[in-house]
């Protein structure tokens, strides 16, 4: 059982106001949101993977110059990262495998964020977030994954 804290304050005509507005805001369609931040996280990361592919000796040499993520190859880095982020931007826009798409990008942006922009991190916390709101609640009612039964019902 929970228990809700009561205010023996009266309801004042600021508090009303502002219970009214809080209520209409909780209104907002969550699927909307889903929808939403599939499509605005999506858009930044095909945007990259497309600019990678479109040049792709230039994207190479990034790797190689600039990016220099330890352990792999550029070429392999580079074709790893484009992969990812074509691949995963177009599952994300059709709610296809929603939460499993999220993994990669989340992956590389901890590695873009370690090791080759450490000083982008409102950048990288704001795509991060919305990658974790997916991760943990899903592409929602307006996506692939639903309407093929690959998300459970939600919770109330």
């Amino acid at each position: 059982m929970t228990t809700h804290a009561m205010t023996t304050l009266p309801m004042s005509g600021a508090r009303s106001t502002i219970a009214r507005a809080l209520d209409v805001l909780g209104r907002f369609p969550l699927p909307l949101l889903q929808l939403m931040f599939r499509l605005a996280v999506a858009s930044v990361f095909l945007k990259a993977g497309l600019i990678k592919i479109r040049s792709w000796e230039t994207t190479v040499q990034l790797f190689a110059d600039e990016y220099k993520v330890p352990v792999l190859s550029p070429d392999f880095a580079a074709t790893m990262a484009a992969t990812f982020e074509i691949g995963c931007a177009m599952l994300l826009i059709l709610g296809l495998g929603t939460r499993l798409a999220t993994l990669p990008l989340l992956g590389m942006i901890v590695v873009i964020q370690t090791f080759v922009y450490p000083n982008a991190y409102a950048e990288h916390l704001t795509w991060a977030s919305i990658l974790l709101f997916l991760l943990t609640r899903g592409g929602g009612p307006w996506s692939l994954d639903k309407a093929l039964g690959l998300e459970p019902e939600a919770r109330r």
